[in-house]
């Protein structure tokens, strides 16, 4: 797989017609007359439409992906003018908001005149996955429908979208490069005193200055020689010292994200608190080597365990050690006993070891790795072995 780079916004229209035939594909295995998506990541993923709009849930969005046809946009009034700007061309809409039939009547019209061999239609219903539309909609929407069946189409939107294109790769080594950028400057920009929402504010800053889109994720955790929990973030809690700073980012690049971690001591942290810091570095490395295409990704969590367990890990506490990154922040696959997905070349991971070294103490590690014909390419900057100190 050549590394591919990419500073701009936007994909090709072989891009999106690519993932149109390949879900198309699929849907002929899973008997499916068609797909229908409303949620951001998806609804982009197939038509290339972006928009902040999303932060208000007033509106209903939905795309048809009919099992041999182009797809169909059906959505408010408002979105036409910046739907059409992408390679979709069916746009079909109604003046929303219209609470008593926000889209429902017309979307059951276009599904009911859409060829049926299956007679069964696929819904973001399963893991990692939502219908963003009232419920009370859903069920008139399906009483609607009659003869059609409304059936988890899930496996189908993730068995596309966890192996990524060279497109989508480029985007995710960009962001993780900005990011990895953006943590080295961190290191000469905190201060003794600072505070956790310091620290983030002065990261987002200049993950911002570098060129990231947005920075919709920057859990700042610490605590004395270790910190408790990775996912409240971030307080007024000083930066004294003794602490060691953990930061958790996602941020992204034309809707592709990084998520990776560092860790930075505040003067002299115990000896006990380093043995940890050594371990997870370690067991990264072990996730790093043992990420290549032939291994699951329970043979993945086994490797960095291996090495925590050896460690002297008193819990495995964040119930898995990675996960599977691209348009979400986190995606499937899990890396953890019992998920048994295949890595497969394409695929961005996680590699993210953590551990208690003592009750209520515990350090992280984290770099992403995209899945290579031979082994795996890491995206990220490597974490320095030696926890960057504070002076």
């Amino acid at each position: 797989m050549a590394a591919m780079t990419v500073a701009v916004h936007g994909f090709d229209l072989e891009e999106f017609a690519g993932r149109c035939a390949r879900a198309q594909a699929r849907m002929a295995v899973d008997g499916l007359d068609a797909l229908v998506v409303t949620s951001p990541p998806n609804v982009r993923y197939f038509t290339g439409f972006a928009t902040e709009f999303w932060e208000s849930p007033t509106r209903p969005w939905f795309v048809v992906i009919p099992r041999a046809a182009d797809p169909i946009a059906v959505i408010p009034e408002i979105g036409a003018p910046a739907m059409s700007t992408t390679w979709i061309s069916d746009i079909r809409t109604w003046q929303a908001p219209q609470p008593e039939d926000d889209g429902v009547s017309l979307l059951a019209s276009v599904l009911a005149g859409l060829p049926r061999e299956h007679g069964r239609v696929g819904w973001e219903m399963g893991r990692e996955m939502i219908v963003r539309m009232p419920i009370a909609d859903f069920d008139r929407l399906r009483a609607e429908t009659s003869g059609l069946e409304f059936v988890d189409g899930s496996p189908a939107i993730w068995s596309l979208r966890m192996v990524k294109s060279d497109a989508e790769i480029a985007r995710i080594r960009h962001i993780c490069q900005l990011a990895s950028d953006g943590f080295d400057a961190l290191a000469g920009l905190l201060r003794h005193g600072d505070s956790e929402c310091d620290a983030a504010r002065k990261l987002r800053g200049e993950l911002i200055r570098l060129g990231a889109d947005n920075v919709p994720f920057i859990a700042a955790c610490s605590g004395e020689n270790g910190y408790d929990q990775i996912i409240v973030g971030s307080r007024d809690r000083e930066l004294r010292e003794g602490t060691v700073l953990f930061v958790d980012l996602g941020a992204t690049f034309d809707g592709y994200f990084c998520d990776f971690d560092r860790n930075f001591a505040f003067g002299k942290i115990s000896d006990e608190a380093l043995r940890a810091h050594e371990t997870v570095w370690q067991a990264t490395e072990a996730g790093i080597a043992a990420a290549r295409p032939g291994a699951t990704t329970t043979d993945l969590w086994r490797a960095m365990a291996d090495v925590l367990e050896a460690g002297g890990a008193a819990g495995l506490n964040v119930g898995r050690l990675g996960h599977g990154l691209g348009m979400q922040l986190t995606e499937p696959p899990s890396n953890m006993p019992g998920d048994d997905t295949p890595l497969v070349e394409g695929m961005v991971m996680t590699i993210e070891p953590g551990m208690e070294y003592r009750p209520g103490k515990m350090l992280v590690h984290e770099e992403n790795v995209v899945i290579t014909a031979d082994g795996c390419e890491l995206l990220t900057r490597r974490a320095p072995r030696e926890m960057p100190v504070i002076t």
